[in-house]
């Protein structure tokens, strides 16, 4: 069987995955359309296998890392009706309280690359919490299609409220210093827009290829954003304009970073969506943009 690189996927490829992984279209739909590609060599199961996540190899904090402690933690989301859970990370040799950072996952709950994304913040010397919005549907369930299909069925505004029931947990934490970011991928990145809406002490905001929010919201926004975006992600891109315009007459403090011929999911590197180059820079980025914000308010 032939060994699949990204070289050989079409770019129609990437944009039905990301039909498929925002709901556009079901499974059903997806297989039957991802098959017109199966051609040659390229089998229908290997082109699968190679454009869904995985996890198994991918993970760049090793689970047994001693350079950082992690812990499921649990806390009540009052106006979100719900108990929760998240993963707590902060690095082993904590001296003294340290600032905060919320991950906020995708659409399809806490899986293995976002909770590796809240440990690789804890190795920058910060607590981080990378919450469940899956929690009263009993978490994670074990893989993307799953979870994508639980998270529908909770309502988004009350995900957000137990989002900011994670971060008012993690601001009183008492290995925390009260100043807290928020960084989240793609669902995630509406939430941090939206965090950054909800929350005038939110230090900072890092949304990836996330929604925009509605402009009467955005005006609301006090909080330094830095904004990253996929230079194909057609979908998400539209709403730029009009919150760009809704920015700079607010004189709201942003960054935005398109990154050129890179794909929604740039930063996942379970996916071949992944690209190194553009993941590291922004990522970069961010921890920069933390450290400015979040480590010195």
């Amino acid at each position: 069987m032939k060994e699949l690189k990204k070289e050989d996927i079409s770019q129609e490829v990437f944009d039905l995955y990301d039909d498929y992984a925002h709901n556009k279209i079901d499974r059903k739909e997806f297989l039957q359309k991802l098959s017109l590609f199966a051609v040659g060599a390229i089998t229908l199961p290997a082109l699968l296998s190679f454009i869904s996540p995985n996890y198994k190899d991918t993970l760049v904090i090793k689970e047994n890392d001693p350079r950082v402690v992690s812990e499921t933690v649990h806390y009540e989301s009052p106006k979100g009706g719900k108990k929760m859970n998240g993963l707590l990370s902060k690095p082993s040799n904590t001296k003294g309280k340290l600032p905060g950072v919320l991950v906020v996952h995708e659409n399809r709950g806490l899986n293995p690359y976002i909770k590796d994304v809240g440990k690789r913040v804890a190795l920058e010397n910060f607590i981080s919490l990378a919450p469940d919005a899956l929690a009263p549907l009993g978490g994670y369930p074990g893989n993307d299609d799953d979870g994508r299909a639980l998270q529908r069925k909770r309502d988004r505004n009350e995900m957000l409220e137990d989002f900011i029931a994670g971060y008012e947990y993690l601001k009183n934490h008492k290995d925390c210093n009260g100043n807290i970011g928020v960084v989240g991928f793609c669902f995630g990145g509406y939430i941090s827009n939206m965090m950054a809406v909800k929350l005038p002490d939110l230090k900072a905001a890092v949304p990836y290829y996330g929604r925009q929010p509605e402009t009467e919201d955005a005006r609301k926004i006090k909080a330094p954003l830095l904004l990253q975006y996929a230079g194909l992600d057609k979908r998400v891109n539209e709403g730029w304009p009009a919150f760009e315009k809704v920015l700079k007459e607010n004189n709201i403090d942003y960054q935005a970073h398109f990154y050129p011929k890179v794909n929604h999911g740039f930063h996942n590197n379970t996916t071949p969506r992944f690209d190194k180059e553009a993941a590291d820079l922004s990522w970069e980025r961010t921890i920069a943009f933390f450290k400015k914000h979040v480590k010195s308010s």
